[in-house]
């Protein structure tokens, strides 16, 4: 048996912890540079705000709609889904990070009345971090998801199409066969966790539009004419499980970091200032996961959109000497292989840096530590944490590489976030201040 927890609006509701003003009014967060919604009150829903809908058109389209919107404050999200994630383990013995909002938890054989101990960890949640959650209980991960769909929906709606009874905490084992076939059949295919908007077309096609038709669909078939995706997906909703449950997370397969520019850059040296710096996160993300990497790879292209302009697009992977987590040889080999696809002429709109061929961190240093033409590798790495513990401690970008610029903020390729909040939470400068 799986519960999922999942935090409402998830973004908007941590800003409506420091700013209450904010409760009732139709408030979004938008992407990075601005660019478009990611997050929506359920008041910015009722005006028919879509995911992803640019910001521009946003203004255009509701210019007295009293919109609110927010630049993406991914510290104070980050902070704040560490401590919703630490109550929510109290729902079970294991748990399963999943995004950074949402967790399943396992509570097969939790004694009592789970919806019960449900509803005392989301009051928990919500009394002492402020963030509303809904929690979904099913057999499965795919019936907890839509679980907790109803619970969300039921309490956004109460009784269209799922009863008030079922708001906050839904534990679909408890719901008549029945009344959970009628919220099967009120509810599209392509509502289900899995279902993407490619094979909802296909199964459309095939006459497959509601829950409900999935359900009562042969695995069989539905691997045969679709794939093993929506056959797993069909057998879930079926009451087997087909979904390994993580308590620990899965290694990273790579580690990027990718940024679009505030504003477009024409010349080499700031790109090497943003690559500089997108190489010294992602080789910080590295560290961070116990590994290193064995290729560096770092592109950059204009932005795609604007068709007017001169389209470019290009990457280079440079291999590392020996697989590393070394900040400064990570940052020396994406600078090389910008150097290699950099093109004047060109308004670049974005880059990044991918870490690939990961290997566990570990393993490769006791092989390090045997060769003799690795003398440095006990120093580099005693560099790395060290410069870790400090920025940890200080804040991001306390101690960089000169090559990613001292300007901070000010420098005319970082993002644009006009309208970014305070770090409550892991700032002391941007601590609240109660006035009597």
């Amino acid at each position: 048996m799986y519960a999922l927890l999942d935090g409402n609006n998830f973004y908007v509701s941590c800003e409506r912890v420091f700013r209450p003003s904010l409760r009732g009014r139709p408030v979004i967060v938008l992407s990075n540079n601005d660019g478009c919604a990611i997050a929506r009150s359920n008041e910015a829903k009722a005006l028919g705000i879509a995911m992803a809908e640019p910001w521009p058109y946003i203004k255009r389209r509701l210019p007295d709609a009293g919109i609110v919107a927010l630049s993406a404050n991914f510290t104070l999200y980050g902070d704040m889904s560490n401590r919703m994630m630490a109550i929510a383990a109290g729902l079970g013995p294991s748990q399963e990070i999943y995004s950074i909002d949402e967790c399943f938890i396992d509570v097969t054989g939790v004694p009592g009345d789970l919806v019960a101990r449900a509803h005392k960890v989301r009051e928990r949640i919500a009394h002492w971090i402020g963030v509303p959650c809904g929690i979904g209980i099913a057999p499965t991960k795919t019936l907890a998801k839509f679980a907790n769909h109803v619970a969300k929906e039921a309490d956004r709606k109460p009784g269209a199409p799922y009863p008030a009874h079922l708001a906050q905490v839904c534990n679909l084992a408890a719901v008549p066969q029945d009344e959970l076939e009628s919220f099967f059949e009120a509810t599209e295919a392509r509502e289900v966790w899995g279902i993407g908007r490619q094979i909802s077309k296909q199964l459309e096609a095939e006459g497959v539009r509601t829950m409900l038709d999935l359900v009562r669909m042969d695995p069989v078939v539905a691997r045969r004419r679709f794939s093993v995706v929506v056959e797993r997906t069909v057998r879930e909703l079926q009451g087997t499980p087909c979904m390994a449950f993580e308590d620990q997370p899965a290694p990273r397969k790579q580690v990027a970091c990718t940024r679009a520019f505030g504003d477009p850059v024409t010349t080499l040296a700031p790109l090497e200032e943003a690559v500089s710096e997108y190489a010294t996160r992602a080789a910080f993300k590295l560290r961070q996961d116990g590994s290193v990497a064995a290729e560096v790879l770092v592109f950059v292209h204009t932005n795609p959109f604007r068709t007017h302009e001169k389209q470019y697009a290009r990457s280079a992977t440079v291999p590392l000497r020996r697989p590393t987590a070394d900040t400064a040889a990570i940052v020396q080999s994406a600078l090389r292989g910008l150097r290699e696809i950099f093109r004047p002429g060109f308004r670049i709109h974005k880059a990044g840096v991918m870490l690939l061929d990961l290997r566990d961190a570990h393993v490769e240093q006791g092989e390090l530590d045997l060769e003799d033409d690795a003398p440095d590798e006990p120093r580099v790495r005693k560099l790395g944490a060290a410069m870790d513990r400090i920025n940890d401690r200080f804040g991001r970008g306390t101690l960089q590489l000169a090559a990613a610029g001292v300007g901070g903020d000010a420098r005319s390729w970082t993002m644009k976030q006009q309208w970014r909040t305070p770090q409550y939470t892991t700032n002391w400068a941007h601590l609240p201040v109660a006035h009597a």
